[in-house]
This record gives structure tokens, C-alpha cells and sequence, in this order.
């Protein structure tokens, strides 16, 4: 059986809760030093993750996959595991080969989905994308596919039916679907109806995820759970692509591997769940007229995040400051044109209290909300509450 890897327990997870009472594990029959085809997990009687593909019977193909996958190293280099990774599907996708692996990294508990295309007379890794939940890969029931014709999804057998982004069922073929029609750096829904199996009696007829578009790149994982619907009104007229880069919310906390910065890694802000907003009320910023001030929170494998998203008035696109960890004191660093500001949010009460310093340039000071100018030097501020006091140092160029 594959272990649940790094921290929690997922919605995923709980629904194959029954896989490890019965079979889970890589397909046994297989040439020795070559992938499993397939992935030998059940829930009761239902095969998930069975070998799918026009080619998940060509050992020449296997063999040539195996070979790709052994000589591939994640970011921090570590190599996967075959005898407990699987090819989940080997066939010819948009009018060429593609195989589909989930690896099994155990140097980061991390489990990886490899996407593996021929390439002349041999196979490689095109693209790679590291799972965010804390669980393995295969107990998810959609996975991501992105060929250069566009995105397609690879379903486990416990998905009766696939809605894509405009709500519509999208055909399947042997677990792969059809295109869906997702832009490159806007959220869109995507909806899988679950059928009645031993660990979901009665089936599932929403379980919803984002797909954060197909302009987000490896090793970034592009599907993101929103089981309640809140990340897609979270999420609605933000670019992904700019939430995504290094000084965007879900990109800007490095990943830290064996006490070292992993740049190359998903970073430790990327969203696995729990995408929310909640509004901050209007500020004027910029010189502008008032514009709307939201906090975005998300749950990440490590932790909750919160960042800030101003929404200025008339067509002018929206301003994201990085993330910033959840703690009694928010403070986050909004690069607003023309006045960079830093924007400090906490939960308000009559036992807490803000301090500035004398003479910090103050924008907004309310109950729960302060902005300030960004200075030069840095300064410390502090929140007290009935129990104690929090201290955040902003500013400085």
C-alpha cells in the first residue's frame, strides 16, 4: 500500500479509506526493473486506477516509459521509486503517444504526476507537476493533462461523469476525456460525479475542484479543491498566472527541502483547498477613486495562507501583494502603482489594541485594518490582545 505522505488527511483520502483494507499497492505482473501498468488499489470490488490506454499492453512502450521515468530527478534530484509508482495510462492522446505516471518520490514523501511523450525513436518527461495534496496521487479521482492542443483530464473508474468549465459532461474515452475548453491563466470549475461505491455508499454528485488554467507550468499543480464553491468567487477576474509567479500569493513562500531554499519546488504557498475571500472594506489607493480591499485566504500542504487582493475602481487590473502566513497580525506588501503600501489586517476585538510608531505614514486606520505608506526603514508595529502582543516589522524598500 502507499502511505499518506507529509501531513493531514484529504476528501480524497477519506473516500478511499477502503483501499487500504483491501489492495493498494503497484500491479504485481510486470517484467522485473519495469513500471507497474496500472495501479492495484480497490474500493470492495471497483478497480480504480485499472491500466488504460490503447498502448497500457505494449511492452515495448512500458519498457521505453520505465527507462524515461528512471533517468527523471525532481527539483531537489531525487529519483522516483518505481516498484511503488504506476503507469496509469499508455495510449495516443491528440495524435501521438502519451503515458501518464504517478511516481512515487520517497527522498521528499512527495508523489509526482509524469506526464511521458516519444521523442524521436525514445520516450521522456515533458512535464512534471508535483501532487499538492498531502495524500498520494492516486487517490484523487481527476487528474490533469495538458498536451500542446489543450487540457484533457485522466478519470479513476470511480468517476461516473466529468462536467468541464462551461458545465457540460465532456466525453471520456477509456478514462481520458475530451479537450475542455480552460483558458491559460483564469480559474474554471471542474466537476466529477462519483459513483455508489464500498466507501462512498450513496456516490458523490459534486465533488468539485479549480482548474487554475493552463498557462500555470510544472512543477506547479494546476487543480485545487473547492468543495463548498468559494474559490471560484474567491478567484473571479484574477489572473492565475500573476497569483502564480514568484511575487504572487501562491508563489512567493519558497519551499524548504533538508533545511535548504528549494526555488525550483512548488512553493510552500501554492493552494491545495479551502480558496475564501472576504472584504476589507473600500480604500482610495494610488490616487484613484476607491477601490475594494479583499483578504484571499487558502489552505496549502504546510499551512493557511492570507493574502491581499485591491480591486481598483474602472478597468485597471487588480493588485496582489505575496503570501503571508496566518498569525494574529497580518501584514502584507502591496505593490499599488505610484504608492506601495503595506496593508496590516487582524481580527478585532475590545481586548486588541495596533501601535504605530510616531509618525509612520497612515493611509486607513480602523478596527482591523491599517495601510500604510511603505518607507524607506523599516519599522515595527504591534497588535496586543488580552493575551498577549504581536510584533510585525514593515516597511523598507
Amino acid at each position: 500500500m502507499a502511505p499518506v505522505r507529509r501531513r493531514g488527511t484529504t476528501a480524497a483520502a477519506l473516500l478511499t479509506v477502503l483501499l487500504t483494507a483491501t489492495a493498494c499497492g503497484p500491479v504485481a505482473d510486470r517484467q522485473p526493473g519495469t513500471l507497474p501498468v496500472g495501479y492495484d488499489s480497490l474500493d470492495g470490488t471497483l478497480p480504480v486506477w485499472p491500466p488504460r490506454g490503447g498502448l497500457a499492453g505494449d511492452d515495448a512502450v512500458t519498457t521505453a516509459v520505465t527507462e524515461a521515468v528512471r533517468a527523471w530527478r525532481s527539483p531537489a534530484d531525487d529519483r522516483a521509486h518505481l516498484p511503488s509508482s504506476g503507469i496509469l495510462y499508455a495510449g495516443e492522446v491528440d495524435g501521438a503517444p502519451l503515458a501518464l505516471v504517478a511516481a512515487d518520490v520517497p527522498g521528499e514523501g512527495a508523489s509526482w504526476l509524469l506526464q511521458v511523450a516519444r521523442e524521436g525513436d525514445r520516450y521522456a518527461v515533458v512535464r512534471a507537476t508535483e501532487y499538492t495534496d498531502p495524500g498520494y496521487l492516486v487517490y484523487s479521482d481527476v487528474l490533469p493533462v495538458q498536451t500542446p492542443a489543450g487540457r484533457r483530464y485522466l478519470t479513476s473508474k470511480r468517476v461516473q461523469r466529468l462536467l468541464g468549465p462551461d458545465g457540460r459532461g465532456l466525453s471520456m474515452t477509456d478514462g481520458m476525456s475530451a479537450r475542455a475548453a480552460v483558458p491559460s491563466c483564469a480559474a474554471v470549475p471542474v466537476t466529477a460525479t462519483l459513483r455508489a461505491t464500498e466507501s462512498l455508499p450513496r456516490g458523490r454528485a459534486t465533488d468539485r475542484l479549480l482548474d487554475l488554467g493552463t498557462g500555470i507550468a510544472g512543477p506547479h499543480y494546476p487543480l485545487v479543491r473547492d468543495d463548498t464553491g468559494s474559490g471560484r468567487r474567491a478567484l473571479a477576474g484574477l489572473d492565475t498566472c500573476r497569483l502564480a509567479d514568484e511575487r504572487g500569493p501562491f508563489g512567493s513562500l519558497t519551499r524548504r527541502i533538508n533545511d535548504r531554499d528549494a526555488p525550483g519546488s512548488v512553493p510552500e504557498s501554492w493552494p491545495m483547498a479551502k480558496v475564501a475571500v472576504r472584504s476589507l472594506g473600500e480604500v482610495a489607493l494610488g490616487g484613484g477613486e476607491p477601490g475594494e480591499l479583499e483578504q484571499l485566504t487558502w489552505q496549502s500542504a504546510d499551512d493557511t495562507m492570507s493574502a491581499v487582493v485591491y480591486r481598483p475602481a474602472g478597468d485597471a487590473a487588480p493588485v496582489v501583494s505575496p503570501a503571508d502566513r496566518s498569525s494574529p497580525l497580518q501584514a502584507y506588501r502591496l505593490p499599488v502603482p505610484g504608492q506601495p503600501v503595506v496593508v496590516l489586517s487582524w481580527r478585532s476585538t475590545r481586548d486588541t489594541a495596533l501601535s504605530l510608531p510616531p509618525g509612520t505614514p497612515t493611509l486607513v486606520e480602523r478596527p482591523g485594518l491599517a495601510v500604510v505608506a511603505t518607507t524607506d526603514r523599516p519599522t515595527t508595529v504591534s497588535l496586543t490582545d488580552a493575551e498577549k502582543t504581536h510584533y510585525r516589522s514593515v516597511g523598507g524598500r
